[in-house]
């Protein structure tokens, strides 16, 4: 087993740390991109950066980067780029996002203080906007680090409370200068919490992620007639209530029926005129679609798509649907995913390949660079909770395989 382990008390203060800060009045976590609390946020991690001695650069939509460049080569070098996020969704967890960046500082650290010499430069970053609570879309900085969208589009993103992005970094001091992409990862690697049941389940230490769901986003809105729920025979009605649970019902009992890893979710509704003695006559919902294979998951919408049609027949109402977002499967590198499995059994780690069943920083940055993840073990796989929690001995466990993996990755020598 390799000797070197990184700094587990270090990694757990910033972590604790970190979690502590953007605590609302009742003690939920709440650190939206772009706010104040984000803004503190962001200035603890720049401020670990500039102690563990590496150059912290902005980018114009708010991607934090620590650079440990020990040759001093130029900006044009390719890097090892280590990272995630570390903006919350609302009444958060500690670990979600933080605990890649964190860890990935701790490597670098640990590689310091052991006198490695890596042959490229090795990068952390905290990628702006990864949940996307405000601001529209999620994962933000690095679709527009890997040329998803323009800088300038991404800074005009209006908020659901009517800010405008990019004058909310300005104001939180967090509105770079230099163009995303400046730098030119030749690997990416990063370090999450499972989000998910899987290891726990299996009593497995780290996951190595071999690619990632497609997701489907839809809105769909059904119209019908409102009426009167004690005059009108059911023969009668045109119920957009009762439609739209049939496409919940439908959604479910395909994805149970399917051998494949489909999930389906309608995670929000609304009825109109939302009245208790009232038919609906407007029912509002969206439908979440995910995949691990493109063609299957093009298979559920089509099949929905056809239900659809035929709801309109069979219950006598319109349908609209609306395309919200989607991303096609990603699949990760096959040489990085080894490197993963190889550093763990060193290790002794027990270990398992996966699917990501959420969407990561590490998506987007596929697109430009061999990327893949590693997972440690969510407790209950519980995620975007304040009852988010993974075990101390495998959070220090994930560190010291990506210790591993970018000693390796980046040619470091011991």
């Amino acid at each position: 087993m390799p000797s070197e382990t990184i700094n587990g008390e270090r990694l757990m203060r910033h972590l604790h740390e970190l979690g502590s800060i953007g605590r609302a009045q009742d003690g939920a976590l709440v650190r939206l991109a772009g706010s104040e609390e984000d803004k503190l946020g962001r200035d603890k991690l720049v401020e670990w950066l500039k102690e563990a001695d590496l150059d912290v650069v902005v980018d114009k939509v708010g991607n934090i980067f620590g650079i440990w460049n020990p040759d001093g080569v130029g900006p044009s070098h390719p890097v090892l780029m280590l990272g995630s996020h570390i903006d919350t969704v609302i009444n958060a967890g500690i670990y979600d996002g933080c605990y890649g960046v964190l860890a990935g500082l701790e490597v670098i650290q640990t590689m310091m203080e052991r006198g490695a010499n890596p042959a490229v430069p090795i990068v952390i970053a905290a990628f702006s906007n990864e949940e996307g609570v405000l601001y529209s879309p999620d994962m933000m900085g690095s679709l527009v680090y890997a040329g998803g969208i323009s800088a300038d589009a991404a800074l005009a993103s209006v908020g659901t409370d009517g800010s405008v992005l990019g004058e909310r970094l300005a104001q939180i001091g967090y509105a770079g200068t230099e163009e995303p992409g400046f730098l030119k990862p030749q690997a990416y690697v990063e370090l999450h919490i499972e989000q998910g049941p899987v290891l726990e389940r299996e009593r497995v230490t780290i996951g190595a992620v071999e690619n990632l769901q497609g997701i489907s986003w839809q809105r769909i809105v059904i119209e019908g007639d409102a009426n009167h729920a004690g005059t009108t025979p059911i023969s009668m009605r045109k119920d957009a209530g009762l439609a739209a649970a049939r496409v919940i019902t439908f959604l479910r009992d395909r994805a149970k029926a399917s051998s494949s890893r489909a999930v389906a979710t309608v995670g929000t509704i609304s009825f109109e005129p939302n009245a208790i003695n009232v038919i609906p006559s407007r029912a509002t919902f969206t439908v979440d679609l995910r995949d691990p294979n493109e063609h299957r998951l093009e298979e559920e919408e089509a099949a929905l798509e056809e239900f659809l049609n035929q709801l309109e027949t069979d219950e006598g109402v319109t349908v609209k649907v609306e395309r919200l977002a989607r991303s096609e499967p990603v699949k990760f590198d096959e040489n990085i995913v080894k490197v993963i499995e190889r550093t763990a059994n060193a290790r002794g780690y027990s270990y398992m390949r996966m699917t990501s069943g959420a969407g990561h920083d590490a998506q987007m940055i596929a697109r430009v660079a061999p990327t893949a993840m590693l997972f440690v073990p969510s407790i209950g796989g519980i995620s975007h909770n304040p009852k988010e929690f993974t075990q101390e001995q495998d959070l220090i466990a994930g560190a010291n395989v990506l210790l591993d993996v970018a000693r390796s990755l980046s040619g470091a020598e011991h």
